[in-house]
């Protein structure tokens, strides 16, 4: 009995013991948790307050934007409506870690359209004389000479490589170059020509267009059979309506819609989207040129952070089984010389 009457309350205390440490640790991870909430909730407020607020800027800049394109269409304007689009890009680029998904794809969808739109009144404001070289002074400043592809003859009236729109006295060329309306051609600019410009690549057939340097912004549109080699971009590549195309580009964001049949070589910060596409193959950016490290550095570029095969499809909303419209190039097919 003084054997059981003495083990029974060293069992108890030892218990007693116990007891508040499990309570405290209890109480501690309770603590952890509570305030593991309250950082969530501050985050999710902060990240809809960022949201809101580019929401409201996104909307007044494109408003801005709207509102110059359908006032007129000189100069001034257009050049205008080009540096403000670029910011809106800019301010979108800058916000697609905490905006919606959603968000980013019908901010990214409005920008293309103001493109579009900004591109169709540089087309109406060229002046005529533009294509009437016959009758150019003789020390008018002449188109830079490009190779012809072997065997194709250059499309008439119209130089492999168009002057700056400058020069023949059109639009100022200190936002946008590009080619249009070109077949069987070698093409390219250098880095002094494109360096922070918008370039627009427009209804081309069967051409091979090299744009060393660091564009602002690339469009390629209503492109057939084209290879297209391309320096660091500092904000968008837009390719819509292209087929049977050749791409090499490394760039913010990559948008791919209503093309097909198309291998692209993509270096990428963000997420590739493709869209009412088909037959679109990605591997890795391999082209290289002397001055590509420079123009990286000045892109702003991180050459580390690499998403070529991270691609979102917004016709397949499927997660467990993967889009039948885009796939990764076998390697086999991915040594190409492009020069």
């Amino acid at each position: 009995m003084d054997t059981a009457s003495c083990s029974a309350p060293v069992g108890g205390n030892g218990d007693r013991v116990l007891l508040p440490e499990r309570l405290q640790r209890r109480e501690q991870e309770r603590q952890l948790e509570v305030e593991r909430q309250k950082q969530k909730r501050q985050n999710q407020e902060v990240k809809e307050e960022k949201s809101d607020f580019v929401a409201a800027a996104f909307a007044r800049e494109r408003a801005a934007v709207e509102e110059l394109l359908a006032g007129g269409e000189s100069v001034e304007r257009l050049e205008e409506v080009a540096a403000r689009l670029q910011g809106l890009q800019k301010l979108l680029s800058d916000s697609v870690l905490f905006l919606p998904a959603y968000d980013v794809r019908q901010g990214q969808e409005a920008i293309a359209r103001l493109q579009a739109a900004l591109a169709d009144r540089c087309q109406q404001v060229k002046p005529k004389k533009r294509f009437a070289f016959k009758t150019r002074r003789k020390d008018a400043p002449s188109a830079a000479k490009v190779e012809a592809a072997p065997g194709a003859p250059a499309a008439e009236g119209i130089p492999a490589s168009s002057p700056p729109l400058k020069e023949e006295g059109g639009l100022g060329s200190s936002w946008l170059c590009g080619f249009s309306n070109l077949q069987s051609q070698v093409l390219e600019k250098r880095a002094e020509e494109l360096h922070q410009r918008d370039v627009l690549l427009t209804e081309l057939s069967d051409c091979k267009i090299k744009l060393y340097g660091n564009p602002n912004t690339l469009r390629l549109t209503k492109a057939r059979s084209c290879t297209v080699l391309c320096g660091p971009v500092t904000t968008s590549v837009f390719l819509d309506d292209c087929s049977e195309c050749v791409l090499a580009v490394a760039c913010q964001q990559l948008r791919v819609h209503t093309t097909r049949n198309t291998r692209i070589f993509l270096q990428v910060t963000s997420r590739a989207i493709v869209e009412d596409c088909n037959g679109i193959q990605f591997a890795p950016y391999t082209w290289s040129y002397p001055g590509i490290d420079k123009d990286f550095e000045g892109s702003g570029l991180d050459r580390s952070k690499n998403n070529w095969d991270d691609v979102d499809d917004f016709n397949w909303l499927a997660r467990d089984v993967a889009s039948p419209n885009w796939s990764l190039l076998p390697e086999e097919e991915r040594m190409i010389q492009w020069d």
